[in-house]
C-alpha cells in the first residue's frame, strides 16, 4: 500500500503540472492572454484549496480507499475534459475538477503512506508533490517536443496511468478503520493557536515568497521563456519548471535533519539569490543563467517549505494541528494564486518582461525581510 500511495500521489501531482508546458499551445489555439492563463491556474488553486479545507480529513472517517478512488476518478474526468477543451471556459472547468482531485487525493494518499510506513512516511510525503510536479512538467515537455498532437497525447498517457491505478486500487488493502463524524469533518477548521502566531507572522514573508515563486513558474514561466527570451522549444520551458520542483524535492530530503533556525536562514537567502540570478538570466536572455538561478531558488523553495512546517507544527498541541495546518495551506495557496493573477493583469499595462522583474523583486524583498526577522529573532 505504501508504494501504491506514493505512486498515486506522484501521478496526481504530475497530472496537475503537465498542463504548464502546454499553456503556450492553448494561447495560440484559443488566443489567450497571459491574464487568462493565470485565471486558469487560479481556478485550479481555488478548487484545490476548497477541497483541502472541507474534504481533507474525510478519509479518517470513511476510509482511505473510497477517497482515493474518488480522487482518481476526478483525475480521469479532468484528463478527458482537458483533451476535449475547445475554449477557455472548458479549460477552467477541467482545471477546477483537477484541483478537486488534487485536494482530495493528496491528503488521503498522504495519510495512507503514514498508515503503512511510519518511519519513512513523513519524508515520502514531503517529496511526493515536488517529484510529481517534476515528472509532469518534464513528461509533458517531452511529448510536446517529440510526439504528435500533444494537446491530446499528454492527457491520453495520464488517463491510461490513472485507469491503471484505479484497477490496482481494488487489490489494495484498507489501511484505516471507519469511524463516525464524517459530516462534521467537512466543516473547515482554520485556526492559529495563540502560541503559534508570533512564529507564523515571522515566517509569513518567506512562505509567501516561496509559494508565489511556485505560482510564477507554474503559470507564466513557459510564456516568459518563449516570449521574452525568444526560445521556441517547449522543452526548455518544461525543463526550467522541472528544475525548480526537482531541486525543491532534493532540498527537502537533504536538509531534513538540519536545525530549523539554520535552515530558515539558509532557505531565505538561497531563495532571494536564486530569483535574482533567474531575473538576470531573463534580462540577458541567457537560458543557462535562468536554469542556474532556478535550481538555487528551488533549493530555497524546498528548504523554506520544510523549515516552515518544522518550525510551526511543534508549537501547536495535537488537537490544534489540523486547524494550524489548514491556516498554513490557506496562506500558502493564496500566495500561490493571487500574485500570479495580479501578474497576469499587469502584463497588458507594463509588458511581460517588466512584470516578471517586478514579481522577482517582490519575492527577493519578502525573502530578505524574513531573513532579517530570523536573524534578529536568533539574537
Amino acid at each position: 500500500m505504501t508504494a501504491f500511495s506514493f505512486a498515486g500521489a506522484i501521478l496526481i501531482a504530475a497530472s496537475s503540472s503537465a498542463v504548464t508546458p502546454l499553456y503556450h499551445l492553448y494561447q495560440a489555439s484559443m488566443h489567450l492572454t497571459p491574464f487568462w492563463i493565470t485565471i486558469v491556474f487560479a481556478s485550479y488553486v481555488a478548487s484545490l484549496l476548497a477541497a483541502l479545507l472541507t474534504l481533507g480529513g474525510l478519509s479518517d472517517y470513511v476510509g482511505r480507499r473510497p477517497v482515493i478512488l474518488a480522487a482518481l476518478l476526478l483525475n480521469a474526468v479532468a484528463m478527458v475534459l482537458f483533451s476535449e477543451a475547445g475554449d477557455v471556459g472548458q479549460l477552467i472547468l477541467a482545471r477546477v475538477v483537477q484541483g478537486l482531485s488534487v485536494g482530495v487525493g493528496t491528503t488521503a494518499l498522504g495519510a495512507a503512506i503514514l498508515d503503512t510506513n511510519r518511519a519513512r512516511g513523513p519524508l515520502l510525503n514531503s517529496v511526493t508533490a515536488f517529484l510529481g510536479l517534476t515528472a509532469g512538467s518534464l513528461g509533458a515537455a517531452a511529448l510536446i517536443t517529440f510526439a504528435s498532437d500533444p494537446l491530446h497525447r499528454v492527457y491520453e498517457v495520464l488517463l491510461g496511468l490513472t485507469v491503471l491505478m484505479i484497477a490496482l486500487l481494488y487489490v489494495m488493502p484498507e489501511s484505516s478503520t471507519r469511524k463516525t463524524g464524517a459530516l462534521a469533518s467537512l466543516r473547515p477548521n482554520v485556526r492559529v493557536p495563540p502560541q503559534s502566531r508570533a512564529i507564523l507572522v515571522r515566517l509569513t514573508p518567506a512562505n509567501v515568497a516561496a509559494w508565489a515563486l511556485g505560482g510564477l513558474y507554474l503559470s507564466l514561466m513557459p510564456t516568459v521563456v518563449k516570449t521574452t527570451m525568444h526560445v521556441a522549444s517547449p522543452w526548455v520551458g518544461g525543463v526550467v519548471v522541472a528544475a525548480l520542483t526537482l531541486s525543491g524535492a532534493i532540498a527537502v530530503a537533504v536538509f531534513r535533519e538540519s536545525p530549523v533556525r539554520r535552515l530558515i536562514v539558509m532557505s531565505t537567502s538561497t531563495l532571494g539569490l536564486g530569483v535574482a540570478i533567474s531575473m538576470i538570466g531573463i534580462q540577458q536572455q541567457q537560458v543557462a543563467a535562468l536554469f542556474a538561478g532556478t535550481v538555487i531558488a528551488g533549493v530555497g523553495f524546498g528548504a523554506t517549505f520544510s523549515g516552515t512546517l518544522r518550525a510551526l507544527l511543534p508549537t501547536a498541541e495535537p488537537h490544534q494541528r489540523a486547524g494550524l495546518l489548514a491556516a498554513f495551506y490557506l496562506q500558502s495557496y493564496l500566495a500561490f494564486a493571487v500574485p500570479a493573477v495580479l501578474a497576469g493583469l499587469s502584463v497588458p499595462q507594463i509588458g511581460l518582461s517588466t512584470t516578471a522583474y517586478l514579481y522577482g523583486a517582490v519575492i527577493i524583498l519578502l525573502a530578505f525581510v524574513s531573513l532579517v526577522a530570523s536573524v534578529w529573532s536568533d539574537r
